[in-house]
């Protein structure tokens, strides 16, 4: 063409439909390489033509050595460029020329979500990390503790020192902050404003906890693909109760036929021994839907079955790392600048673009698999109740000092010896009670 012309080059592009990659919208055509293919014309300033191919089919040479499919219409020269979802394969690459990969994909598995592991005995314990129970353990004593000093020192809690025995024992308070926790009430409650307050404080910390755990641990339920059972191809070729296959004559099941990996060949071999093969793309997904079945297949197409399924998943692990290439007639000038194109558009974020904007799911966000809740996500928790036990402590302190002033003057002595009698009397707590307890026993006898 001459460059001073206003003719522009006109490309003829084969395709098939393939949703996303090329899907029909009234006369026009849409979808992934739709958009690749415009990008690329603006970039290259040529014009093209979009047909699809006459077959169907994306290229395979038969015993003869002729091609069919588009890359036998490229071969023939019937067409310039088929944009499809077509794998770069030496085979190909003798006969048509390639251009850099305009997307990666590999070998990846489909299957349902709730195929997943048996529950563990322990598994109750998970909304929780380990760091968070010992901080729940330690509120917990701590609560305790301060409940049952506060009963101790506070004079509108035990008026009575030298008569009455307190009921907030040490062990009635780990009771009693026990019951408080788990929603159940244990009484005997404080009557001081102190131990109240202490109390609401523990309360709220068991109404928050309680939320979270449960919040936690429905969400670890729900199925994701860290639960399942088949984590990778190791796993399935170690398990037998989930059936597994691929599609027949596929690219995918050459790889595991050729495969030297002792694991890929054992899948190889039990899926010809089983005769799992599926004869369409619909027909694994139908079976994977159905559950215990594992379809086998190109993680790009997988990860748009699952984006579409809601119900299944990909696993993350992912083999056979291939590239889709747009082809063209062997040595065409084109397939160079095409490939500088499709660098700089991967460079540029345009190719991760397209494919969010066809890869789109239509389910809803699932929350990811909850991790643990860690002592800092309950950090407010936490202060609010130390502020809360610190407080009760405080105003214990504050009414027994309170008491000892006016007890001071009423009997005309020195404060500090009121207080300190009034201490020892209300922290004399092991032996005077066993002493109490003996005496009554005693009396009963008697």
């Amino acid at each position: 063409f001459d460059d001073d012309s206003e003719v522009r080059i006109v490309l003829l592009c084969l395709t098939l439909q393939q949703d996303p990659y090329t899907m029909s919208k009234g006369s026009q055509m849409e979808g992934y390489c739709m958009d690749l293919l415009s990008e690329l014309a603006k970039k290259l300033d040529f014009k093209y033509n979009v047909h699809l191919v006459k077959d169907g089919s994306y290229g395979r040479q038969d015993e003869t050595g002729a091609w069919n499919g588009m890359i036998g219409e490229v071969v023939r020269k019937e067409a310039d460029l088929a944009i499809a979802p077509l794998t770069l394969t030496a085979a190909r690459e003798k006969v048509v020329g390639m251009t850099k990969p305009f997307m990666q994909t590999g070998i990846s598995i489909l299957l349902r979500k709730d195929i997943s592991e048996e529950a563990g005995i322990f598994d109750f314990l998970t909304p929780f990390s380990v760091e968070t129970w010992v901080g729940i353990l330690a509120a917990y004593l701590g609560t305790a503790v301060s409940i049952c000093v506060v009963a101790r020192l506070s004079p509108c809690e035990w008026s009575q020192p030298q008569t009455e025995e307190n009921s907030f024992t040490f062990s009635h308070s780990l009771w009693y902050t026990a019951g408080a926790l788990t929603l159940q009430g244990a009484g005997p409650h404080p009557k001081a404003l102190s131990g109240r307050i202490i109390c609401c404080t523990w309360w709220l910390f068991g109404l928050v906890l309680l939320a979270c755990y449960f919040s936690n641990l429905s969400t670890s339920q729900g199925s994701d693909s860290n639960q399942l059972m088949v984590k990778g191809f190791e796993d399935l070729a170690n398990q037998q109760g989930i059936e597994y296959g691929t599609l027949s004559g596929s690219s995918t099941l050459a790889f595991f036929k050729n495969s030297n990996n002792p694991t890929y060949r054992r899948i190889y071999e039990h899926m010809e021994r089983a005769k799992s093969f599926v004869s369409s793309m619909d027909e694994g997904v139908r079976r994977a839907k159905e559950g215990n079945f594992a379809f086998i297949g190109e993680s790009v197409s997988l990860d748009l079955v699952a984006a579409r399924h809601c119900e299944l998943v990909r696993v993350h692990e992912v083999i056979g790392m291939r590239g889709y290439s747009i082809a063209g007639t062997l040595g065409s000038p084109m397939l160079k600048n095409l490939s500088v194109a499709i660098l700089e558009l991967s460079e540029a974020g345009e190719l991760a673009y397209l494919r969010s904007k066809w890869w789109a799911s239509s389910c809803m966000a699932d929350a990811a698999k909850a991790s643990p809740f860690q002592p800092h996500s309950l950090k407010g928790m936490f202060l609010v109740l130390a502020l809360g036990l610190g407080l009760g402590v405080l105003l214990a302190v504050l009414e027994l000092t309170t008491k000892s002033r006016s007890n001071a003057r009423e009997q005309r002595k020195s404060y500090c010896t009121v207080l300190s009698d009034e201490l020892s009397q209300r922290l004399r707590t092991t032996a005077t009670n066993q002493k109490r307890s003996q005496e009554t026993t005693d009396k009963d006898k008697a």
